[in-house]
């Protein structure tokens, strides 16, 4: 997959007014918005992708995000909350090209209907090693979604940007005493966390949408996935 630069992929004034904001601010933003990771000099990264796709009811209010919950027995990340995406393939032309491709194996969606409408900096995220870029896309002409192969996606849904907003469904989940904190969302029966639940938590903040909730909320993270019936 060939690096891209962060930035806009469109003129702000073509994207819907709430989108707009995230848009413009593309091509200032650095990993450090997102993460205090940097891959080391030394390591082997593998390039990978995610769909950050935004729909609405084309009346410029109540946008929504794609989101997956990934298969219980899949080997890596069993049972989590996932934006569409993976590591990318030899033939892929870059990030749009790698996010596309996986959101249609995962979920079935139609690409010809979504428009890429910025590049967000490559995330490195440790666990896995990959260097993730987020591609942000609007959903112009939204199709029907679904899991096509149970064995790796268990869900695919739409969920509103408001309801990830809503404080009664916001708090933070620790690892251990004093370890690994982050943010977390319970949301039409999803519990998101790690890197997806990170990566929502800025955007809501660069895109306006955050409202104010109680960040001293932390619980554990064995007892959070327990309680949603996920596995350590």
């Amino acid at each position: 997959m060939t690096e891209a630069e962060p930035g806009a992929l469109v003129e702000p004034a073509e994207v819907p007014t709430w989108l707009r904001g995230l848009v413009s601010i593309a091509g200032d933003l650095d990993h450090r918005t997102f993460t205090r990771f940097s891959p080391p000099d030394d390591a082997d990264v593998r390039d990978a992708a995610v769909l950050v796709l935004f729909g609405d009811d084309g009346e410029d209010h109540d946008p929504d995000v794609l989101l997956l919950r990934r298969a219980d027995d899949m080997p890596s990340h069993p049972g989590q909350v996932a934006f569409p995406g993976g590591g990318a393939d030899d033939g892929d032309t870059g990030p749009v090209d790698t996010a596309l491709r996986e959101a249609v194996e995962e979920t079935g969606l139609e690409p010809e209907g979504v428009r890429p409408v910025a590049l967000l900096p490559r995330l490195y995220v440790p666990v896995s090693a990959f260097a993730v870029t987020p591609v942000l896309a609007h959903w112009e002409k939204p199709s029907a979604v679904h899991a096509v192969d149970p064995a790796e996606t268990a869900a695919v849904a739409r969920v509103k940007l408001a309801d990830l907003a809503d404080p009664a469904n916001r708090f933070l989940v620790r690892r251990d005493e004093g370890g690994w904190q982050g943010p977390a969302f319970v949301v039409d029966g999803l519990f998101v966390w790690g890197f997806t639940a990170g990566l929502l938590s800025v955007l809501l903040s660069l895109g306006g949408w955050e409202r104010e909730w109680d960040t001293t909320d932390v619980r554990p993270l064995r007892a959070a996935l327990a309680e949603h019936g996920e596995r350590w």
